[in-house]
C-alpha cells in the first residue's frame, strides 16, 4: 500500500489523536484565544464557502474559491489548525502540526490530484492556472464553469457535505481551551 493511501486513511483518526494531545499540552491565554480568531474564523469561512462549490466526482470545481486556490478546503483546515496552535501558546504544537500536514496532507493532495487528472481532462489546464495551496490574487479564468458563468455557491451542497461540523468542532475546541485556561489559572 502506498503512503498516499495510508495517509488518506489515517488523516482523520490521527487528527482526533492530535486534538487530544493538543488539548492536554495547550496553555491558552485570553490574548492567544483572541488572536487565534484571525486564522480560525477565516479558515472556517473558507471551508464553508468552498464546500458549497464541490460536486464530488461529478464536476471539477473551478469557480468561487477554487478559482484562487486548488485546495481551499485544505487551506481552510490549515488556517484553523494553526490558529488553534497559536491559541495553545506552545511552539511545539505548531512544529508538530507542520510535520503532520507535510507528511499526511501533501501526499493526500497529490493522490487526489492523480484522481482528478484521470477523471477530468480540464484538470491540467486548471492546475497550470491555479496554485495548490497559496492563493492567487485574482481569480483564474479557466474552464467551462468560468465561461458559462456557472458554479455559484450552493447552500444545499454546504449542508450535504456537513461542513457545519467544522464550525461545531471549532466551538467545542474553543470551549475546551477556555476550560483549560480557567483550570490552569488556579
Amino acid at each position: 500500500m502506498s503512503w498516499q493511501k495510508i495517509a488518506r486513511r489515517v488523516r482523520v483518526p490521527l487528527g482526533f489523536v492530535f486534538v487530544a494531545v493538543f488539548l492536554w499540552l495547550a496553555r491558552p491565554t485570553p490574548v492567544s484565544l483572541v488572536w487565534s480568531f484571525f486564522l480560525v474564523v477565516p479558515g472556517l469561512w473558507l471551508r464553508g464557502y468552498a464546500s458549497g462549490y464541490v460536486k464530488k466526482n461529478a464536476e471539477l470545481a473551478m469557480t468561487g474559491p477554487y478559482a484562487y486556490v486548488r485546495n481551499p478546503l485544505y487551506l481552510g483546515s490549515i488556517l484553523i489548525a494553526f490558529g488553534f496552535a497559536g491559541a495553545s501558546t506552545r511552539w511545539q504544537i505548531a512544529v508538530a502540526l507542520g510535520a503532520l500536514f507535510l507528511s499526511i496532507y501533501l501526499p493526500t493532495i497529490r493522490g487526489e490530484e492523480q484522481f482528478l487528472r484521470g477523471h477530468f481532462p480540464e484538470f491540467e489546464e486548471y492546475a497550470r492556472a491555479v496554485p495548490r495551496l497559496v492563493p492567487r490574487i485574482t481569480p483564474a479564468k479557466v474552464g467551462v464553469g468560468y465561461t458559462s458563468g456557472g458554479g455559484s455557491f450552493s447552500k444545499a451542497l454546504y449542508v450535504k457535505h456537513r461542513e457545519y461540523n467544522a464550525l461545531m468542532g471549532a466551538v467545542a475546541v474553543y470551549a475546551a481551551l477556555v476550560v483549560r485556561m480557567v483550570w490552569f489559572s488556579h
